[in-house]
């Protein structure tokens, strides 16, 4: 296939769109189910990217759940604990490690992940597809799919489920161009490699100890910063990013919005909203949602006379402010990483109240002194990579 028309660009008055490849080669993708628009593509290129380099550098299942052309998560596939599998819904489904990957991919942010396009480093099996199918997510791209989960991923959404197949062994070409205001701008490809060794080679703080979990953690954070809008910050722990900041024009921001994601993926496993008596049949979007505004400072909302019987059985006690600030004290061993320098310690103030305890950030800010001397005081570990991870 040379090229594939789209229904539109990003917008419907953006007509005409279509993708095709500039030396007239045929497409890396095969659409097996669907008709993907122009953001789905771009969902799926950059999504399949992470998940593939992920799987490369720690050498197990990955993926990803993409909104925007920017994660929501992205996980590698380690077992679920009964808790994990408790707050991402898939308690009653036998996970293939694929599978879990996903699970853990989606689960970290839930109400984000809602409507999502999906990208798995391996063959797409029937447990995936059968934990996709009762999500609501717009499509899914992975170098191949069984053919069961193929007849189970055509069932989704009335039969226009958008299922694409790409080329694992497709490279790009080194150079690639972008059309802005009319005018063709021209970069050399990112072929960054991550890996270990970057985060070894310049360990700057008194503490010099990356855990294994760390380690791990802090690559599937870097990785996953490689393909986020910019700036970006990113919490990961157990294998998966628990809190993405996106596209903030300030770098305190972005550590706030992901360390605000990372606070409710930890504040879910709480004792009182794992026993949240939800009526029977609740949709899940509904369960998302309720979950979300229980734990917020809104609780008062949805335990309000009139509102709480619509989701509740019984009228659930509240989380309150104590019961979170002291459930958050219990977080801890998490890692995180930033595609471009922190300029003030309030970075590291910030990070330390969500739980981080290791860091990987590429370092040249003229207060590195002073960013340094706040992870001292808290005994985290941080290392230069010297590598800056800007995507736009």
């Amino acid at each position: 296939m040379k090229d594939l028309l789209l229904k539109y660009g990003c917008n419907p008055n953006q007509k005409p769109s279509k993708i095709f490849m500039k030396d007239e080669s045929d497409l890396p993708i095969e659409v097996l189910n669907g008709k993907p628009g122009y953001i789905n593509l771009l969902d799926a290129f950059n999504s399949w990217q992470l998940v593939k380099e992920l799987k490369a550098a720690t050498g197990l299942p990955s993926a990803a759940s993409f909104k925007h052309v920017s994660p929501a998560g992205a996980a590698v596939a380690t077992e679920l604990t009964d808790v994990e599998k408790k707050i991402y819904f898939v308690d009653d489904l036998e996970l293939s490690p694929i599978a879990s990957a996903y699970a853990k991919a989606r689960g970290a942010d839930r109400m984000s992940s809602y409507g999502d396009w999906v990208a798995l480093s391996d063959t797409c099996d029937a447990q995936t597809a059968k934990l996709l199918q009762r999500e609501v997510s717009d499509g899914i791209i992975a170098p191949d799919y069984t053919d069961e989960a193929l007849e189970i991923l055509k069932t989704k959404r009335k039969g226009t489920y958008n299922v694409v197949k790409i080329d694992s062994n497709y490279v790009p070409a080194e150079v690639e161009y972008k059309d802005v205001f009319g005018v063709t701008f021209e970069q050399g490809r990112n072929n960054l490699k991550i890996d270990e060794e970057m985060l070894l080679q310049n360990i700057v703080t008194d503490n010099k100890n990356f855990t294994e979990e760390a380690k791990r953690d802090l690559l599937i954070a870097l990785i996953t910063l490689k393909y986020t809008q910019s700036n970006s910050v990113c919490y990961a722990k157990n294998g998966q990013a628990i809190g993405v900041g996106a596209g903030q024009q300030s770098r305190i921001h972005c550590t706030r919005l992901a360390g605000n994601k990372a606070d409710i993926w930890y504040l879910r496993q709480h004792p009182k909203v794992m026993s949240l008596p939800f009526v029977d049949n609740i949709r899940r979007p509904d369960r998302d949602n309720t979950i979300d505004v229980y734990i917020s400072d809104d609780y008062e909302d949805v335990l309000a006379d009139g509102v709480w019987q619509q989701f509740f059985k019984t009228k659930p006690e509240p989380l309150t402010r104590e019961d979170k600030k002291e459930w958050l004290k219990t977080l801890s061993g998490v890692s995180l990483g930033s595609d471009a320098f922190f300029p003030f310690g309030d970075n590291i103030e910030r990070a330390k109240r969500t739980g981080v305890e290791f860091i990987a950030q590429p370092g040249g800010s003229i207060r590195d002194d002073n960013v340094i001397e706040t992870c001292n005081k808290y005994n985290m570990t941080m290392c230069f990579t010297g590598i800056r991870l800007f995507h736009h």
